[in-house]
């Protein structure tokens, strides 16, 4: 074993060994029959800074290992993340009762399998197109405890490091790049399809099969929690700034209905739900560019749910985008979106617009409605924006747009009914 003392977490934060090592391996080789896996060496380091992750604790680790199989022996090195349940015993308290662990882990474990194997069956040139996620080389689910010592066999999932393929996050206080926002767009597209699309071919209900997707009713009322606690700081904020009187009496008289915005617009709409992300925005994103080509990576998928795909869009383009670039494109990306969805759903055998009788303009009246929750959820996090200049400004020309739409309203969700 290889360690570096300076750079490395103690063991005490991890007991990452090569014993621990050599099982996650076996599984990733687990196509060969009865491999021989030797670790050469491996080094432990905080896979991201603390305040970026507060769902879960971030190790990365490099592994350098032989693997003897029939009688070769190749050399193999990975790079590694290890997401495992928050040492803070408040924060794994709260992780491990709304259960982001295990819908993350059953997500990569359940739910991508399904969805892979659907694609290549239905797909003869598996190339077209892969899943924008980190590969998962192992997850294992286990209730947590508030024990505040983390043990190796509790919740723990393991990914592969994407910064080591090129891969980098955003500037959430710039926001993403029209290249990026595209580059998001396209690829949360090619997710709700293929889940559409395995949906309707394979004639599955998605809630009966994945039963752990976050729940309308739980998932109303932990983002109302925050709503309630950043609805305030909103607006002291706002009343310092001059003009904004009749955003912040439409916030007030929507206050008290809040609860049933969010649990109405998270409802999935037939025949269009399907798998969404549902924390779609820049900093669950990374991106890989170059002057040819932007690829995007989506990560954190803790609050996966069964809803509608415009909740995904309009996260994206409300909170990640600057205003100029969101007021001049956003249905030049809508068009994308569109576009994506409807010719991946067709390579699988489904025809969006004949069998499901649902067109552009639908996808257009969908995402306006989804821009009030995203609003909210925003307002659950105002105190990510608020003391930046840059985010502060974004986020008032959002409340003055949506405002001017006629969106800072409950009566948006009377249009479906």
């Amino acid at each position: 074993m290889s360690e570096s003392e300076d750079e490395a977490t103690s063991e005490s934060d991890w007991p990452v060994s090569a014993e621990w090592l050599q099982n996650i391996l076996k599984n990733h080789h687990k196509d060969l029959e009865d491999p021989a896996i030797t670790i050469i060496a491996f080094s432990v380091r905080p896979g991201c800074d603390p305040s970026e992750s507060v769902l879960s604790h971030i190790v990365a680790v490099a592994v350098q290992y032989c693997v003897k199989n029939d009688g070769s022996s190749n050399t193999h090195s990975l790079k590694l993340i290890i997401k495992m349940l928050p040492q803070d015993p408040f924060s794994r308290f709260f992780v491990t009762e709304a259960q982001f662990d295990l819908r993350e882990i059953k997500f990569y474990t359940e739910v991508v399998p399904d969805l892979e194997k659907f694609k290549n069956d239905n797909i003869t040139d598996s190339s077209v197109f892969r899943i924008p996620i980190p590969k998962c080389y192992y997850g294992h689910y286990f209730a947590g405890s508030t024990d505040p010592d983390p043990a190796p066999a509790e919740s723990v999932l393991v990914l592969e490091n994407i910064k080591s393929l090129g891969y980098v996050s955003s500037d959430f206080s710039r926001g993403l790049t029209l290249r990026q926002t595209k580059s998001a767009v396209q690829a949360i597209a090619q997710i709700h399809a293929l889940s559409l699309t395995y949906k309707i071919k394979e004639a599955k209900s998605l809630t009966d099969k994945y039963a752990f997707l976050f729940q309308t009713t739980r998932a109303s009322d932990s983002y109302q929690q925050l709503i309630e606690r950043g609805l305030p700081q909103l607006s002291q904020f706002l009343e310092t700034r001059p003009g904004l009187a009749d955003i912040l009496a439409a916030l007030n008289d929507l206050r008290p209905h809040t609860k049933n915005v969010i649990e109405s617009l998270l409802t999935p709409k037939e025949p269009m739900a399907l798998i969404t992300h549902t924390d779609f925005w820049c900093n669950n994103l990374m991106f890989k560019e170059d002057e040819n080509s932007c690829q995007c990576s989506i990560l954190d998928w803790q609050m996966v749910t069964y809803s509608r795909a415009t909740n995904d869009l309009a996260l994206l383009l409300i909170s990640s985008v600057p205003a100029e670039l969101r007021r001049l494109h956003t249905d030049k990306l809508l068009d994308t979106y569109w576009e994506v969805l409807v010719s991946t759903c067709r390579s699988l055998g489904l025809d969006v617009e004949g069998t499901l009788e649902y067109d552009r303009t639908q996808l257009g009246e969908d995402y306006k409605r989804s821009q009030l929750l995203a609003l909210l959820l925003c307002i659950g996090s105002v105190d990510l924006a608020l003391g930046n200049a840059q985010m502060e400004e974004r986020l008032l020309e959002l409340l003055q747009d949506l405002h001017s739409d006629g969106l800072l309203s409950a009566e948006v969700i009377k249009q479906e009914k």
